[in-house]
């Protein structure tokens, strides 16, 4: 499709789009399919839609993927193939001048865009800019947790190698070091010396040039675990907890992980559980949230939030049967409250998360995992019982990790 205001030749324009009277919400998609953002958000954006349609308005995505459900001309009432980027995004509100704009369907990409909407006055549906700011600013959210009382690893922000060095040695080795407002732990690094910082510093400034530096202590040895979860401003409701069968130090999206948690106590479930709910009203979240733990001794500690669909999201919605994108996007949208649905979950054992790699196609990439994300998708797997041979053997590789 072309761009509404595609410009040609003698200064006249084409535009092959013809908007509507209706009432419109646009859904911005997670554009092409790549290591860290694929097609479980294209599954979040295709039930976003589908909601949307059925409470009434007309459902406009913008995405440009061929390869995905949510690109296909009749999902959509309107489709606009586009890249994901700002120069199209706006050029579109301008035509279509929709009721507001849906950004926690499409990972990262859309998130990202928030700030710009924010800008110039265009509604965000569900849990606002500067609400969502606060999760994704390492800063403003240790404040957050500090303020709340809820544990969170030291951290340090730093603009220069310099500046990482010194927050590094206050923090404490190991460290983790990264860029901010990055999605599938892109050049994120696990590093325990002076020298070690340097280094990811500059690779971190060479690639994404004036990006800020975060330095967070790594809790190494530990359990990880999240949960993923609605709030609709009065009601919190607990989708999903999964607890991870790798330690810590291996990317989310990298990890296998188990639902519901299988090795985690009560008190630390209850925890993790109260924790959540906490963050959520605090955020003001209007929708979805994932919050990502580590538990080291018995203590929880946060260690962060994304204010948005994880590619968890749709897994539990599957392992539960439970429509959760659909009843969030009405939740975002104030045409439905959490007391409206049925919310009990069906499953008869465990579901294991299982990431897919494509290692035989990257021969010469390095295989060992580790905080910056190489899977490039996921697959279910259930199981009746912890007996299971498949679970036994993961477990098993989980125990060798931590005993190294």
């Amino acid at each position: 499709m072309l761009n509404p205001s595609t410009k040609m030749s003698n200064t006249l324009q084409s535009n092959e789009s013809i908007s509507s009277s209706r009432k419109k919400i646009i859904v911005l998609g997670s554009g092409p399919n790549r290591i860290g953002q694929g097609i479980e958000f294209d599954y979040c954006c295709v039930h976003g839609l589908l909601a949307i349609k059925e409470c009434g308005y007309e459902a406009i995505m913008i995405n440009c993927n061929p390869e995905t459900v949510s690109t296909d001309f009749d999902m959509a009432d309107k489709l606009y193939f586009e890249p994901v980027y700002w120069e199209h995004l706006w050029e579109i509100i301008e035509l279509e001048k929709p009721e507001g704009v849906i950004v926690q369907l499409g990972g990262q990409t859309a998130l990202k865009l928030a700030k710009k909407l924010h800008e110039k006055g265009i509604k965000i549906i569900g849990t606002s800019y500067n609400d969502m700011d606060i999760a994704e600013d390492r800063g403003r959210f240790s404040d957050l947790l500090k303020e709340l009382e809820i544990p969170y690893p030291n951290y340090g922000t730093a603009y220069t190698a310099e500046e990482a060095i010194e927050v590094a040695n206050k923090v404490g080795y190991p460290v983790l070091v990264r860029p901010s407002y990055v999605l599938g732990g892109q050049r994120m690094r696990i590093v325990i010396n002076d020298e070690e910082v340097e280094k990811s510093c500059i690779s971190i400034l060479k690639h994404i040039p004036d990006n800020k530096i975060l330095i967070d202590h790594f809790l190494d040895r530990c359990q990880e675990a999240e949960v993923d979860a609605i709030y609709d401003g009065k009601s919190f409701h607990v989708m999903g907890i999964m607890e991870h069968i790798e330690p810590a130090g291996i990317h989310s999206g990298d990890s296998n992980a188990v639902l519901p948690a299988f090795n985690l106590t009560p008190l630390v479930i209850e925890t993790m559980q109260f924790y959540s709910e906490k963050i959520a009203k605090a955020l003001n979240i209007k929708g979805l949230i994932n919050i990502q733990f580590a538990i080291k001794d018995g203590k929880v500690y946060v260690i962060e939030a994304n204010p948005r669909a994880s590619r968890t999201t749709p897994f539990i919605a599957k392992a539960y049967q439970i429509p959760y994108l659909n009843i969030a996007t009405k939740v975002m949208l104030d045409k439905a409250k959490l007391s409206d649905f049925n919310l009990e979950k069906k499953l008869d054992g465990y579901a294991i998360k299982e990431p897919v790699f494509s290692f035989n196609k990257f021969p010469g990439v390095n295989k060992e995992l580790g905080p910056e994300m190489k899977s490039t998708g996921e697959a279910i797997r259930f199981i009746k019982d912890l007996r299971d041979p498949y679970f036994r053997t993961l477990y098993k590789e989980r125990s060798m990790h931590l005993s190294k």
